[in-house]
């Protein structure tokens, strides 16, 4: 339904609000205050000229996003990015972010000494226990990341034989047989199909040209989505927003791609869409968070541990997630290690 009274610098306004109280970055607040201000100056009539012709942005202080939103308020619609802030605009981020924690019975994204881990895959699974999971999955890197020692088939094979023996030794507690496997630049997955097909969660991640340009990272991202193996997108922007001081590794921007046909392909190919709690990626950001809740993804609220004192990192990700309106129903290690396998088996 829509309404022929909206008011378009009010719709800008209440969304510049909306971003302070979720202390979303002061650059983002300040441009819907500023195109707030520049639609203000302008009469009705040119204001309805420009929105029909499509030259708003031809004005100081309004960019495509304030221009849509400007659009969709004149056309008496409340505005999209509006609508997915005020989903949560009422939720107690703190209560909403701890009771989903307490719904997680696992971590789909975590990584042992096989690979670029801190720790054996035993002193992992039990960590993993002793905060009240029920499963962890295991996602060693694949062997195209070698400077993360990344798994070869054969010794991914031996792994997995490791893991079998130590699921006898600490049932009821359950690894899960994983990788975090690398989407190539053609969009392929970088292990054989037969391993994949054994696995009981595949988390695929970009970790090269990290820089290429957006349709070029969106063809490759596609690829991937439609891989029936394929059940997790890994940090999808690759951003960095603070140095790893183990590394020596400094800020890193997202990674640009088409995040409404990459969503779209998740929601469609039963993709889930990761919030990776690592305290220097959060990603994806809050803006795309919610562009995928409003894509109807699933989602897997994960560590990406590299250390089993990680492993107790996922609030920050349920934090976000209660922001963004994320629904428990929808992260997928809120479900059982058996429900889990049901669905990733069916792609």
């Amino acid at each position: 339904m829509t309404d022929a009274t909206r008011d378009p610098v009010a719709d800008l306004r209440r969304i510049a609000f909306l971003l302070e109280r979720a202390h979303e970055a002061t650059y983002r607040v300040r441009a819907f205050r500023s195109a707030a201000a520049a639609v203000q100056k302008l009469d009705a009539d040119e204001l309805s000229e420009r929105a029909t012709a499509g030259t708003l942005k031809k004005l100081p202080g309004i960019g495509d996003v304030t221009a849509r939103c400007v659009a969709e308020s004149l056309a008496g619609e409340e505005p999209v990015y509006l609508r997915r802030l005020e989903a949560t605009a009422g939720t107690s981020v703190d209560e909403a972010g701890a009771e989903l924690r307490s719904l997680l019975l696992g971590d789909c994204h975590t990584h042992s000494d096989w690979s670029d881990g801190g720790s054996p895959i035993r002193e992992m699974a039990e960590a993993a226990r002793s905060i009240g999971h029920q499963y962890v999955v295991l996602t060693d890197h694949s062997p195209r990341l070698t400077v993360a020692n990344g798994l070869s088939a054969d010794r991914l094979r031996k792994q997995l034989d490791v893991v079998a023996e130590l699921n006898e030794e600490l049932a009821p507690f359950r690894i899960l047989t994983g990788i975090e496997v690398d989407i190539l630049d053609d969009g392929s997955l970088d292990q054989e199909d037969e391993l994949l097909a054994r696995l009981d969660v595949v988390v695929a991640s970009i970790h090269s040209k990290l820089r290429d340009p957006a349709d070029k990272m969106t063809k490759r991202m596609l690829g991937a989505i439609e891989n029936p193996h394929m059940d997790v997108l890994g940090h999808c922007t690759g951003r960095l927003v603070t140095g790893r001081e183990s590394t020596g590794q400094g800020k890193r921007p997202e990674s640009q791609f088409d995040a409404d046909a990459v969503f779209a392909a998740c929601a469609e190919h039963g993709v889930a869409v990761e919030i990776n709690s690592r305290p220097e990626r959060l990603d994806p950001p809050k803006r795309l968070l919610r562009l995928a809740v409003e894509a109807g993804c699933h989602f897997a609220i994960d560590t990406d541990a590299h250390a089993p004192g990680q492993l107790d990192w996922q609030p920050y990700g349920c934090a976000r997630a209660a922001q963004c309106g994320v629904d428990p129903a929808q992260v997928i290690n809120t479900w059982s290690a058996d429900d889990l396998i049901d669905w990733t088996s069916r792609r």
